[in-house]
């Protein structure tokens, strides 16, 4: 049985978080707690298995009820966030601080219970995460300038770096520090790479600014049609699915409304089988954490039409659900402890 706890100040919120574990076989309420402090004595006399968490609330927001908790006892926390830029904001550096995943606050009550079924996958996915302990920080690390580095053009060669290699990333839960820590090592003269990572609409834009100013590589959230440019990271928008095309010797990328695949949109299948057929021979293709099978089909077209491909290993997983699938269907030729990803992708760029 999930044991749940309820941290939110809005009795709306607590209310209707209350009914979707209290309809689930396998969970149950511990408590539905309007602040922070509260909480605290909660968690000290009963540990839920899993928190849902509010940003804003009295006496103590939620990120540094978060920060506290991380330090002290690592459990399983999903962040409840408005749908705003500073939420967003907020979000990531919850994530940042070890929060296992969020979720956006529906703008009506119908959207609000049309989004039990995803509330109640993601605390039992969080349920079985890998939680570590967390040393409190202050603030996010500085900026990482780019030395006035420019991307390569598509025409453009570059010694030991070729343009028609393309890296397609997976990620769910779990997978916004994943990518942060796979793709702050990499060089700026890595080939192109597209990342799919289940994430709802008006948040990917700032998940792509943050890691810009992170990475020696540029990041930034793919837009449809654009030109696919070596030294460059595009993440799907949220909420829309990226496919990669071919164009001549070139490739172009398509973002789209097409509907959801794998219940996911953007959905890493659909962008795994595009790499797949565009680049053929040329793809790399790297599943990290998250829940579910999601582009595990596709990594196994990947590696039938000659692409390297790559899976996060357990150990070093949040959650290990779509790697294991992938590895499961046969379209994995190496499992790799995500620290090890980053050096494995700058030798296959030159391969």
């Amino acid at each position: 049985m999930i044991r749940v706890l309820v941290v939110d100040d809005s009795a709306v919120m607590r209310a209707f978080l209350g009914r979707v574990v209290g309809a689930q076989p396998d969970m149950e309420l511990l408590g539905a707690s309007p602040d922070p402090l509260l909480a605290i004595d909660r968690i000290r006399r009963n540990p839920p298995d899993v928190i849902t968490l509010d940003v804003e609330m009295p006496r103590m927001n939620g990120l540094d009820f978060l920060r506290n908790l991380m330090a002290v006892r690592p459990l399983p926390v999903i962040m409840i966030s408005s749908l705003t830029r500073q939420g967003a904001e907020t979000t990531m550096r919850a994530l940042e601080l070890g929060a296992v995943d969020f979720f956006p606050k529906p703008a009506s009550f119908d959207a609000l219970e049309g989004s039990a079924q995803e509330i109640a996958e993601k605390i039992r996915a969080a349920a079985g995460a890998r939680i570590t302990r967390r040393r409190p920080s202050a603030a996010p690390p500085p900026p990482v300038p780019k030395s006035n580095f420019a991307p390569l053009a598509p025409s453009a060669q570059h010694t030991g770096t070729p343009l028609n290699r393309v890296i397609a990333i997976g990620a769910s839960t779990g997978g916004v520090e994943a990518l942060r820590d796979l793709l702050t090592p990499l060089p700026p003269h890595m080939p192109a790479i597209l990342i799919a990572q289940h994430m709802p609409p008006g948040f990917t834009e700032t998940f792509a600014r943050r890691l810009d100013t992170l990475c020696r590589i540029h990041v930034k959230q793919a837009e449809d049609h654009e030109v696919v440019r070596g030294g460059v990271a595009y993440i799907a928008p949220g909420g829309r699915h990226l496919m990669l095309m071919r164009r001549g010797a070139g490739y172009y990328l398509r973002v789209t409304e097409d509907p959801p695949v794998n219940r996911h949109r953007p959905s890493v299948d659909t962008l795994l089988r595009s790499v797949a057929r565009a680049a053929g021979t040329h793809g790399i293709g790297v599943m990290l954490t998250g829940m579910g099978g999601d582009g595990a089909e596709a990594m196994l077209e990947m590696s039938q039409n000659g692409a390297h491909t790559i899976a996060q290993d357990e150990a070093s997983c949040v959650v290990f659900g779509m790697p294991r699938q992938a590895i499961a269907a046969g379209g994995v030729r190496e499992v790799l402890p995500l620290t090890d990803i980053p050096a494995r992708l700058e030798a296959l760029a030159v391969a």
